[in-house]
């Protein structure tokens, strides 16, 4: 999905920027773990789709992501407030013109399988995604090269400053470090062989995943001996199987059950404010998706409460923009007003009338589903009849690669820097501008900002760049969602976070 990727409420993206700076005077941490393994059990997790695949590179979908954040480690990673903290690499420096990174690997790693992880490990990690053009390549445009200079020393020299560094190295498992074996193996998309708490045993198609301890994880063993992650994409279904015993959690909730949920203590439900954002994006490489005054109709002919309270059921804030309001980097613009006679105008100024738009979503999210009858009813308002095109996920990346749409509703999952929110998606070159949107003024503005060391000037930057998104109808936003999670009174040590990163490494299981 348009995600990736991939903390607690109230956190901001200026932590981040804060653990940026804090770090790169050379001032590391270094985490010790032990030996001693928990109590046992096998705890099923109940995910609302089945993985495309289990290569973390090649990868965009959040189910993949559920699984691959227990399997595999990056350089760094978030902690719940959003703070860059370290995992494999346990500190490092950076020069003082801010051009050469250099990251010191922990002691003693090794991937599931017993082989040493080591700094040339990351090179190749990080060289594939760049070479081949991966998924997650945009995170190293400014990288001019990677090199380890011993074992476990990796120095990354960059073109320009690059204040988002870290979380571009760390921030989801997108840019995990792999095994070179692994991949040229082909046995990466169904049996990753990682450094994280827990390895990939069995990959049983359409049915599940199961996961076993890694008993050479360089931290604290968990105290788990394995997850289950089965496939269950009804929601209601879901519940039943987490309240008759069958699981242990769940995300997949039913949006409308979960308000009163959240006010019991069985299951336990918990829910907080994300980083992701869904939208709604057309088509510009098609007519008449190309004329602004199109999109704006339609960005003016949806009334984004109606839509949000139908899919999420008040478990969702709208917003126009991308970044939500609890960021450092909110930027509060909201130009469409719910106008039926404002969007019929700009439709006549484009010689538009009598127009059929395809609209592509996905069974696997069925708020997709859900929002697009309800845009479907508010477009015929302004004489747009909506044809809803409901795909597997799989089909539906498929059709979104090739272009083959009119319009799409999806969400961007695990956002952390202000770069994350906009670069992949609304750059002319951008990996994930499927929409084929281009200005000129945003490219620049977009590849300035990803270097703007002065963090005021940095937010200046965005907040130009989001009101020329919103305001060519790049995407039309239409809330920032909740996280809401439940699990049974067995589970201890879960922590629900607005990244939506599922980690079980401390979870344990009473039996």
């Amino acid at each position: 999905m348009s995600r990736t990727r991939f903390r607690l409420a109230g956190a901001t993206i200026a932590l981040l920027l804060a653990a940026v700076a804090g770090c790169s005077g050379g001032e590391g941490v270094d985490v010790d773990g032990n030996d001693t393994a928990g109590a046992g059990g096998v705890l099923n997790a109940a995910i609302g789709g089945e993985p495309d695949q289990l290569d973390p590179h090649k990868t965009s979908a959040y189910y993949s992501f559920q699984v691959l954040e227990n399997v595999f480690d990056t350089l760094v990673e978030p902690d719940a407030n959003l703070e860059m903290k370290p995992a494999l690499a346990t500190e490092w420096t950076t020069s003082e013109d801010q051009l050469t990174w250099t990251f010191t690997l922990r002691e003693g790693v090794k991937f599931s399988d017993g082989t040493p992880l080591t700094a040339e490990d990351v090179v190749y990690s990080y060289n594939r995604i760049i070479d081949e053009k991966l998924n997650n390549a945009y995170k190293f445009g400014t990288v001019k090269s990677i090199e380890a200079t011993d074992p476990k020393t990796v120095v990354v020299t960059l073109n320009a400053p690059t204040p988002n560094l870290l979380a571009n190295l760390g921030g989801f498992k997108g840019v995990a470090i792999v095994q070179k074996a692994n991949v040229e193996s082909g046995e990466i998309t169904t049996k990753p062989v990682g450094s994280g708490p827990f390895a990939v045993e069995n990959y049983s198609s359409g049915d599940s995943i199961r996961l076993v301890r890694n008993d050479n994880y360089w931290g604290e063993k968990p105290k788990l001996d394995g997850v289950r992650f089965t496939f269950v994409s009804d929601p209601t279904v879901a519940l039943q199987n987490l309240r008759g015993g069958e699981v242990h959690w769940t995300d997949n909730l039913p949006p409308q059950q979960v308000p009163a949920l959240l006010d019991g203590d069985d299951p336990t439900v918990q829910s907080v404010p994300s980083t992701d954002y869904w939208y709604l994006a057309l088509n510009q490489a098609r007519k008449p998706y190309d004329d602004v005054n199109v999109r704006r109709a339609i960005a003016f002919a949806l009334d984004r409460e109606a839509i949000t309270k139908a899919a999420k059921f008040g478990l969702a804030t709208v917003n126009q923009t991308a970044i939500p309001q609890n960021s450092a980097f909110y930027y509060e613009y909201a130009p469409y007003t719910h106008d039926v006679n404002q969007a019929k105008q700009l439709l006549d100024q484009a010689g538009v009338s009598g127009l059929t738009m395809d609209l592509m979503v996905t069974s696997e999210y069925p708020e997709t589903v859900t929002a697009a009858q309800v845009i479907a009813s508010q477009l015929e308002a302004v004489g747009i009849t909506v044809e809803i095109r409901t795909l597997d996920f799989a089909q539906w990346l498929d059709e979104q690669g090739a272009g083959k749409f009119d319009s799409f509703m999806l969400g961007w999952l695990g956002n952390i820097d202000p770069d994350e929110f906009y670069y992949a998606q609304h750059h002319s070159d951008g990996t994930f501008n499927f929409h084929k949107y281009a200005n000129p003024n945003v490219d620049r503005l977009l590849d300035q900002a990803r270097t703007e060391t002065d963090q005021a000037a940095r937010k200046q930057q965005y907040d130009q760049v989001a009101k020329q998104i919103v305001d060519d109808a790049s995407y039309i936003y239409l809330y920032n969602p909740d996280v809401a999670q439940g699990w049974s009174k067995q589970v201890s040590g879960y922590e629900v976070r607005t990244d939506r990163a599922i980690r079980f490494r401390d979870v344990a299981l009473a039996r």
